[in-house]
């Protein structure tokens, strides 16, 4: 029997998402663009999964705009952002443990001559309010910081900061990467303050390849890319509107509240039975969202550890999907020490998930610190 615990990495596409796939594939198959009917029927499926993603957000269904997924409209929001205020304004503040999408985007700015800020988080991986504020000036253009971690599901005070940020510097550019958080804690853009969001459909029960970016109304950010009118050329190229499709059912099936009380319950109970294993330590700090546990398993290596719970068909990771195996930025950012980065362990749940892949997980690790090879 297979246990699944890596849904932070990416998600089991649910049924009648994989259905509406398929069905845009084989019968609507449209291009959105067209003027005949097949586009018109194609348009009009597009437009109803922007519909019911806006209202997710709180947003109006003009400000979605529809993107390969989270990294794509990372980089879009960073850059777009960046290059938009360039002239007058170039100074960069992000927070030092976002997604890879977001560092490294910041990263390229920095060698293209901009202002690059990394804002440390306290010892439990919480960017503050202070420390941001610290940061942000009046050459300050943009200020992005992540809804949740992806590693340790700390969930930061975007909203605090935005508010601060913006009575004091009410043009700069406040960007959340919602990424971990869309679909599991309620989000209203306009409550978070925020002119950018983020989001992507793999995270979420929806196909890989389609993500989108919420923009405000009245905020102006430059394309990356050029040569069609969709998307309000902000992101042009024929959209993929079968994922867009599924996408936007993946999002109707939401059932925040409920989940979130049943991954309370199955965290909860992850961390008892991790706890009766003799040096494991968890690093997720205590009010983190349940989705995301994050560990340290003894002195075994993650990637030992990994692969020893793979062959008894137990799946995790060891941080970021798309660091593919490189040290955590984001442990090493808490403070933590060599030793317990090196076997750090990224334990993520769905609502698919039940306490009995937390049984087979920890007699996995259990089982792997008994036997296994220590550095």
């Amino acid at each position: 029997m297979e246990h699944y615990l890596d849904n932070s990495a990416t998600t089991k596409v649910s049924q009648k998402a994989a259905q509406k796939a398929l069905e845009m594939m084989t019968e609507c198959y449209g291009n959105p663009s067209s003027l005949h009917i097949k586009g018109m029927y194609a348009e009009k499926e597009l437009e109803n999964a922007r519909k019911i993603i806006a209202k997710e957000l709180g947003a109006n269904t003009d400000e979605i705009l529809f993107t390969s997924g989270g990294t794509e409209a990372n980089n879009l929001a960073i850059f777009g952002a960046a290059y938009a205020k360039r002239r007058t304004k170039t100074k960069v503040v992000v927070s030092a443990i976002e997604h890879s999408s977001i560092i490294e985007a910041a990263e390229k700015l920095k060698s293209d001559g901009f202002n690059v800020t990394f804002v440390q988080p306290d010892s439990s991986g919480v960017v503050t309010v202070e420390n941001v504020m610290n940061e942000v000036d009046d050459n300050t253009s943009i200020v992005s910081v992540m809804s949740v971690n992806n590693e340790t599901g700390a969930i930061m005070p975007a909203g605090d900061i935005f508010t601060a940020v913006k009575k004091k510097f009410p043009d700069v550019i406040c960007h959340t990467d919602a990424v971990q958080a869309f679909g599991k804690i309620h989000l209203n853009v306009k409550k978070l303050g925020a002119d950018l969001l983020t989001a992507s459909g793999h995270k979420v029960h929806a196909p890989k390849g389609c993500g989108c970016i919420y923009i405000k109304k009245g905020v102006r950010i430059l394309p990356r890319q050029f040569g069609g009118e969709q998307e309000k050329r902000i992101r042009p190229g024929t959209e993929a509107v079968e994922l867009i499709a599924a996408f936007g059912v993946a999002c109707s099936e939401f059932d925040i509240d409920n989940n979130l009380k049943k991954i309370e319950k199955l965290n909860t109970y992850a961390k008892q039975k991790l706890s009766q294993l003799d040096g494991v330590v968890i690093n997720s700090p205590s009010d983190a969202l349940p989705y995301v546990l994050n560990i340290s398993a003894g002195r075994v290596r993650s990637e030992t550890m990994l692969h020893f719970l793979e062959d008894l068909d137990v799946f995790v990771s060891s941080g970021s999907a798309c660091a593919k195996g490189k040290p955590s930025h984001v442990l090493k950012a808490m403070g933590l020490s060599n030793e317990r980065a090196d076997s750090a362990l990224r334990i993520s749940f769905s609502k698919f998930n039940t306490e009995e892949d937390i049984d087979a997980l920890c007699d996995g690790i259990g089982r792997g610190l008994a036997t296994l090879a220590h550095n």
